[in-house]
């Protein structure tokens, strides 16, 4: 891992340990910190209105409150009883435990996260909730603690963008997965790629403060297909399921109103897309 790189999973880890200590402390928090894009899930037009009330009942609020994510990908894959499910950046649990109701008691859910703060809370909640079919892992998303071909499905929600390098994440899910698995993320996604008038873009990816906010390390359609393919992955598709405007992104587009006028802030951030990605490992069994 390159310095920078480093720098960027520091910034991560440090604000998403803060999150979750002020969660854990009934504290108003979300994904960009106190003052932010996201002042918490429910008012932050990214991570509100992303699970039906049906879906969160039995689920601890603390679940609720530190989901910072911008889908749903359990209620957009089918999880089938029995499959062994993992979660990438399992945050406060939220994904774990609905995953772990849809594949029921001989199903296993895995929530790997990389700060101890979500850990506990995660742990916290999945106990709360009276759930025992769970198992917590601490690790990088880039190395998975886990044998090859070991789950039936990957999700993820909104945390792939955070990764500071995109290509381990897609070989260790595709390491991890079974023949016939399926990759079913949730992700922040830029489609059409950035505007050619601000260049390679590489200042706006490299704003920590963006990073950490969910929206700057956002790989664009055409990479995130060319990722997931490099990776051995086939039958990818990228659905939208929100948009977004200039209003919707509050303070994580500070630096680009510094940067650039109104009109192409607008168009910017109008590229920006929650998407559900899917994906499958082949089967040479054809199974």
């Amino acid at each position: 891992m390159t310095n920078e790189q480093q720098a960027i999973t520091e910034a991560v880890r440090e604000r998403y340990g803060a999150i979750a200590a002020q969660v854990a402390a009934d504290q108003p928090a979300g994904c960009c910190g106190t003052t932010s894009c996201c002042e918490n899930a429910q008012a932050n037009p990214i991570s509100a209105n992303l699970y039906a009330v049906d879906e969160l009942e039995g689920v601890p609020l603390k679940a609720t409150l530190a989901s910072l994510g911008c889908g749903n990908p359990t209620a957009l894959t089918e999880l089938r009883p029995g499959e062994v499910v993992l979660d990438l950046g399992s945050g406060g649990g939220i994904d774990v435990l609905l995953s772990a109701r849809r594949v029921g008691p001989t199903g296993l859910v895995y929530g790997l996260d990389m700060t101890d703060e979500m850990l506990d809370l995660a742990r916290r909640n999945a106990e709360e909730a009276g759930v025992t079919n769970v198992i917590w892992l601490k690790g990088d998303i880039g190395a998975i603690p886990l044998p090859d071909a070991s789950v039936d499905v990957v999700i993820s929600n909104c945390v792939i963008n955070l990764a500071s390098d995109k290509q381990p994440v897609f070989h260790e899910a595709f390491r991890v997965l079974k023949p016939g698995g399926r990759f079913a993320v949730s992700d922040i996604v830029i489609h059409d790629g950035l505007p050619s008038s601000i260049g390679d873009g590489l200042a706006l990816r490299r704003d920590l403060s963006a990073w950490a906010g969910c929206i700057a390390g956002a790989l664009t359609d055409a990479e995130y297909r060319a990722g997931l393919a490099a990776a051995g992955f086939s039958a990818i598709n990228l659905e939208i399921t929100r948009r977004y405007s200039v209003a919707d992104l509050g303070a994580a587009q500070t630096y680009w109103t510094q940067q650039y006028d109104a009109a192409l802030v607008a168009d910017i951030a109008g590229r920006f897309a929650s998407t559900f990605v899917r994906a499958i490992k082949p089967d040479p069994a054809g199974v």
